[in-house]
């Protein structure tokens, strides 16, 4: 059975969340009666696979493939992955694996997996990028995930809202007006005193993502693991970004991935965003035809950085797990990152990828014929990992329901930082 889905960065309501939770715990796939094998692949956000899967399908008539995807990584995708991880039943044949909850599983559940290696993986090194391939391992050097893409970063932003509060529209001088956050904030309070009617920001949560990403090793837990969300000067200097993004009256207070929020995007009800690869293909699938040219892509502010990107993996739950190691070769070979690069310009993490001119010399029409080959892969080969700690994904929602609450009014800023430490720590087990 072919159930491919487009994939959208959309949050799904809450009526329909505990139904998706319900509806996608059947097992993975198995042997079907004409003598088949169906394999089931469990998705997030927008992967750009789609003509992939026809691809394999066809060089491989006796493989069907099945994709389950879900559109928020955080409330639907994470808690799911958890549930039939821990259950031993229910996941997907190939499951894909997130930065952000890459060593909660490939550290903490790594028997979870088989070892790509036993199937033929261990000669595709020179394919990725080196701290991708690296970071596909477990402690014992066995091969958990293939990596996919890398998110790179940019900063989106509204033409138009742009013109309309005189501020410069062209993409290098935009990037110039603020090489740092301090500018950022600058510029957003410029254009809140120009009287638009749309917001600076949309929602506080992105930018704090963005320049926590930024700041070097680790960000919520240090490299053994220890919890220091409270005390890093990355984590607490992203903070006070979101908070005065929030006191400043700069945010149109738009909880991300939410209806509103893309409804946000479609009406041009805020003027910047920030863009790791993955995003382009979420903001054009949201604003449509209408948005075309309203958007363009600046320098983000800070030191560039890497928001996003994951890794394919094959569950032990597969009754096929040398079919499914070699689908998941293919899907993040360089021909498979190649297609999914042509499908939603996600980043590839393979160099040979990162240097064809399909990347390099790539210009997306939709924004401005913005040189997004040139913004995104010109920084790639530089990013260095970030370690993220086993229960990254817990304490970042908790820290995201507590700044949420802050832009809200809900709790003050000194309210909102112990409600997101505290449960912080909960996540952690402390």
């Amino acid at each position: 059975m072919r159930t491919y889905k487009r994939r959208y960065w959309q949050a799904a309501v809450a009526a329909a969340g505990a139904g998706v939770l319900l509806t996608t715990t059947a097992c993975g796939g198995g042997s079907n009666d004409d003598g088949t094998i169906t394999l089931v692949i469990d998705t997030f956000g927008v992967f750009g696979y789609e003509e992939l899967f026809e691809k394999y399908e066809a060089d491989n008539p006796n493989i069907t493939i099945e994709e389950r995807n879900l559109t928020d990584l955080n409330a639907t995708y994470v808690p799911q992955l958890q549930q039939n991880i821990a259950a031993g039943d229910g996941a997907g044949d190939i499951v894909a694996i997130e930065e952000g909850i890459l060593q909660q599983y490939y550290l903490g559940q790594g028997d979870a997996f088989v070892d790509l290696a036993e199937y033929g993986a261990a000669d595709q090194e020179q394919n990725y990028l080196p701290w991708k391939w690296e970071l596909g391992k477990d402690p014992d050097g066995r091969l958990l995930g293939l990596g996919t893409d890398i998110g790179g970063m940019s900063m989106c932003y509204n033409v138009d809202l742009f013109e309309d509060a005189g501020l410069p529209t062209d993409r290098d001088e935009v990037g110039a007006s603020w090489e740092t956050w301090d500018d950022f904030i600058k510029v957003g309070q410029e254009f809140r005193d120009a009287d638009t009617g749309a917001s600076f920001v949309s929602t506080v949560t992105p930018y704090f993502n963005t320049m926590n990403a930024q700041g070097g090793t680790h960000t919520f837990f240090d490299p053994d693991n220890n919890l220091v969300a409270d005390s890093n000067p990355v984590v607490t200097d992203s903070w006070k970004l979101a908070e005065t993004l929030s006191e400043e009256g700069l945010s149109a207070n738009l909880a991300m991935w939410s209806d509103e929020w893309n409804a946000g995007i479609q009406g041009n009800v805020f003027a910047t965003l920030p863009c790791p690869a993955w995003m382009l293909g979420h903001v054009e699938s949201t604003a449509g035809d209408a948005g075309r040219d309203k958007w363009d892509i600046a320098s983000v502010p800070g030191e560039g950085g890497n928001w996003g990107g994951s890794w394919l993996s094959v569950t032990t739950q597969s009754e096929h797990p040398e079919e499914a190691a070699k689908l998941a070769i293919f899907l993040s070979s360089p021909e498979g990152q190649l297609g999914a690069w042509n499908a939603a310009n996600n980043l590839p993490s393979s160099p040979e990828v990162l240097d064809d001119p399909a990347v390099s010399e790539f210009e997306r029409d939709y924004f401005n014929n913005a040189p997004v080959g040139q913004i995104y892969g010109e920084t790639a080969k530089e990013l260095e990992p970030v370690y993220y700690g086993i229960n990254n994904a817990q304490v970042a929602e908790e820290f995201r329901k507590a700044m949420e609450a802050m832009e809200q009014g809900q709790l003050s800023p000194d309210e909102a930082w112990g409600q997101a430490n505290d449960g912080a720590k909960r996540a952690a087990g402390e």
